[in-house]
Parts: structure tokens; C-alpha cells; sequence
């Protein structure tokens, strides 16, 4: 297996972690929803509200399809790339998943000051929904997950480095390209 995939709840950290993992071992980056805003010729939220989540989940689809098949790449996919388990297969071809966590409170802190639109956030009590998606969402993140990673209280590069020990000592991932 060549390629990392992270997975978990938006806020993570998947983007910045895998910018900077990418980084540290000299691979590609790619974020599945900057790909599905290109593809669309849309912003995320402008797909849901327009769209609806099934004709976005349907783009997901695609994109994790395209890129799954590439080497050496890390891919930081969106919160919801779990929710299809067709998703995950693909992933799992060439690739080790790695599930980034953070506490409900982190993340709407993360969420709250990132300046993102955030479409199933887009409610009257956005800490409630962080709560209930995230408990809907990880039985989904488990079963995905080969190395899991707790975010809340680490810097981008030490995540970064925790990943890169955990990977190391995982038989079936290969360093070399």
C-alpha cells in the first residue's frame, strides 16, 4: 500500500495534516472536495443547497474512484467520504486509511473560526449536530480506519509525526515510491 488516506469529522484536521504530511514524505496531495468543486463548477455549499448531499455524495463517488487508482498520493477526503462504503473499498485497494478524531468541543472551535461554510452546520444549534453526526458517523470511521490519531491537543506537525510512527511500525504500508 502506497497511498494515505485521511478520513474523520470535518474539523481534524485532515488538510492541514495532509498538506503537511504530504510535505514530509515527498508525495502529492490531493483533497477530494476541492476536486468535486471543480468538477461541479461550484462551491460545496452552493452543491448542497442547489443539488442536494445525494448529488454530491454521487460526485464523492467519482472523485474517490479517480483517485484511489494513483500512487503515492495523500489524500485528505471529505467527512462524509465513510458514508459509502464503496468509497472506503476503493481506498483500501492501494491505500491506508487513517482516521483523525478531535473532540465535539475542538471541532466546533476549529469550525466556528475557519471562515468555511460548513453546509450541515447551517443550523440553530451547529454543537448539537456536531455531536449527533459524529456519534451517527463513528461506527463508519472505525470499521474504515487502520491507524486512528486523537487531534484535539496536537499541532499540525506533531499529528504529522504521530502518523508518520504509526506508519512505520504497519507492515503493509510502503515508504518507498
Amino acid at each position: 500500500m502506497k497511498n494515505i488516506a485521511l478520513i474523520g469529522f470535518m474539523g481534524t484536521g485532515k488538510t492541514a495534516v495532509g498538506q503537511r504530511l504530504a510535505k514530509k514524505l515527498e508525495r502529492s496531495f490531493i483533497e477530494t472536495d476541492t476536486l468535486i468543486e471543480q468538477k461541479a463548477g461550484k462551491a460545496i455549499p452552493d452543491i448542497f443547497q442547489q443539488d442536494g448531499e445525494i448529488s454530491f455524495r454521487e460526485m464523492e463517488i467519482g472523485v474517490i474512484k479517480d483517485i484511489a487508482r494513483r500512487e503515492n498520493v495523500v489524500i485528505a477526503c471529505g467527512g462524509g467520504v465513510v458514508l459509502n462504503k464503496i468509497n472506503i473499498d476503493r481506498l483500501r485497494e492501494n491505500g491506508i486509511i487513517i482516521y483523525l478524531t478531535a473532540s465535539p468541543e475542538v471541532i466546533l472551535k476549529r469550525v466556528s473560526s475557519g471562515g468555511n461554510q460548513r453546509p450541515l452546520l447551517d443550523v440553530d444549534n451547529p454543537a448539537l449536530t456536531i455531536r449527533e453526526l459524529m456519534e451517527f458517523r463513528e461506527p463508519f470511521y472505525q470499521r474504515a480506519a487502520d491507524i486512528t490519531v486523537d487531534t484535539s491537543k496536537l499541532e499540525i506537525n506533531a499529528v504529522a509525526e504521530e502518523i508518520i510512527i504509526k506508519l512505520r511500525e504497519n507492515e503493509s504500508f510502503d515508504f518507498e515510491k
